[in-house]
Parts: C-alpha cells; sequence; structure tokens
C-alpha cells in the first residue's frame, strides 16, 4: 500500500492530536498517510522541495517560499485546498490615544508588530503602511516582538506581547490580525479603549501546497475526503474544530498578492531562496 506522507509545523501540542485524528480518518476511508512535524516553516519547505513528504501544510509565507524556489528549479507548486477560515482575513492598525486617528498620525511614532515572519502581524501590516507612503524605520518606529520565528506568527504570541505593549502604553499602535483584535479585547489583553484605526485588504491564509512530482492518484484521493468532511457529522466535528474550520475549500492563489508586494519590497525570502537553491543544488546526483 503506498503511503501519502504530510510535512506540518509543531506550532502548538495541538498539532499532534489534529494530525492523528487525521490519520484515523484517512485510514477509515482507505488512504494510508502519516505526517511528519517540523520545528520551523524553512525547514518543511527544504523537506517538500527534496522530496520528504508529498504534501506540505503551509502558512502563506511558506506557500510563497515554496512557490519561487520551485519555479527556480523549473518546477511548479500547486495550492489544492485551504479552509473556509482561511479566506478573506484581514489585519488592524489599533490605537488608544484620541490623537491618533489615521496612519498618518503615526509619524515618528512606534508601532508594535508580530514576529518578523508574521504574515498578518507584521509583514502585511507593513506593506500596507508603505503602499500609504510611511516607511517602516524611517517614519515610524518597528517594535517587533520575535516570538518563535519560523513558525510564522501561527502560534498568535508575537501578536499578543504587540497588544501587551500597546495595553502598557510602551507603544503607540499595533498591528494584529482582526479576529485576534476581538479576541484580545474580549479576553482583556486589550482594554476597551483601543479602536481600530486601519484595516488592510482581505488576504488569505494557508493551504495544503503539492509539488509537480506529487503522485496524482494519492494527491487526489487525499483532496476527495478532505471535502468529504462535513461539520454535521458528529465524528469528524471535533477534528475539524481543532483545526478551526467548517468546510475545505479548493486551493486559490490571488489572496497572496498583497504577501507578495511585501516580501518583494522588503526582500524577506531572498536569503532563503538563495539557501534554498544551494541545498538543492548541492543534493542533485
Amino acid at each position: 500500500m503506498s503511503t501519502i506522507l504530510l510535512g506540518a509545523v509543531a506550532y502548538d501540542p495541538k498539532v499532534v492530536t489534529i494530525w492523528d485524528g487525521f490519520r484515523v480518518f484517512f485510514a477509515k476511508h482507505g488512504l494510508d498517510f502519516d505526517y511528519v512535524l517540523f520545528s520551523n516553516y524553512e525547514r518543511q519547505v527544504l523537506a517538500h522541495l527534496s522530496g520528504h513528504v508529498h504534501v506540505a501544510w503551509n502558512s502563506p509565507l511558506a506557500w510563497l517560499q515554496t512557490e519561487r524556489a520551485a519555479k527556480a528549479c523549473g518546477r511548479r507548486a500547486e495550492a489544492i485546498a485551504m479552509r473556509d477560515t482561511d479566506c478573506d482575513l484581514t489585519s488592524v492598525v489599533v490605537a488608544r490615544s484620541e490623537t491618533i486617528r489615521t496612519l498618518a498620525d503615526l509619524r515618528g511614532k512606534r508601532v508594535a508588530v508580530g514576529a518578523k515572519d508574521s504574515p498578518q502581524a507584521t509583514l502585511i501590516p507593513l506593506e500596507y503602511f508603505a503602499a500609504a507612503g510611511l516607511v517602516p524605520g524611517r517614519d515610524f518606529e518597528v517594535v517587533y516582538n520575535d516570538v518563535l520565528v519560523g513558525k510564522h506568527g501561527d502560534h498568535i504570541g508575537g501578536e499578543r506581547d504587540a497588544a501587551r505593549a500597546l495595553a502598557a502604553g510602551t507603544v503607540d499602535a499595533a498591528c494584529l490580525l482582526d479576529a485576534n483584535h476581538l479576541a484580545f479585547s474580549r479576553d482583556g489583553t486589550l482594554p476597551a479603549s483601543s479602536r481600530t484605526v486601519a484595516q488592510t485588504r482581505p488576504y488569505d491564509h494557508c493551504n495544503f501546497t503539492v509539488l509537480d512530482d506529487a503522485p496524482r492518484d494519492l494527491i487526489g484521493r487525499f483532496r476527495e475526503l478532505l471535502f468529504s468532511m462535513h461539520y454535521d457529522d458528529a465524528e469528524v466535528r471535533p477534528l475539524m474544530d481543532l483545526e478551526g474550520l467548517k468546510a475545505w475549500r479548493n486551493g486559490r492563489t490571488e489572496g497572496y498578492a498583497d504577501l507578495a508586494a511585501s516580501i518583494d519590497r522588503f526582500g524577506t525570502i531572498v536569503p532563503f531562496l538563495e539557501h534554498a537553491a544551494s541545498e538543492i543544488s548541492s543534493a542533485r546526483p
């Protein structure tokens, strides 16, 4: 029996429970599935490009790393599925002072962001600032909260620290995923006086990524079984709750445009692409 092998990043202990649950679900439907956990997305992307896994559960930044590294090698990456909750997210710039009402009011101020590799709390918001004419590091100070760099902000620890800095008054604004802003307001991390100054355009988050050499039959069955999962099925609902979705959707890539613009503007993944090219080249016979 052929096994389909998935790569995922261990950003939280629940990841083991999630993929163990998927393993049981797939086995019940005749698909031999297993997974490998990585400590960071960069190592996962390299493993995928080297053929060690068939499919990767990628952050949006890891998707762009994979897509661009694959293209540089004359290969092709494809996003085959994503959660309903990965679609049309937004980030917000939050402030407390009544004197800060627009992005322009943050000129010369201190703005807290998440980890330097967080799409939602750093890269996309900083692109939003730059596109509006405020250059990060020149027109305002960027205060990074580098919690667990390599996990691309999946753990939200950096965002929580950014919110705490705003609450403590050590920064003038904080960049957060819209949903996390609401959660932090509800749990008391942010005071009721905090408010949204600006909001980014909608963008997409994680996806299942495959490369052009993936076993098509196995990938087809994997995708078929994903789409057979229904939230009203009591057997799979706990698993879907853990993974934070109510339905699987087709993979799409249009929602990564702003993140792509950000990494192009700031050169975010250039060192990784150079490293990937070196590793892949040295691995060839």
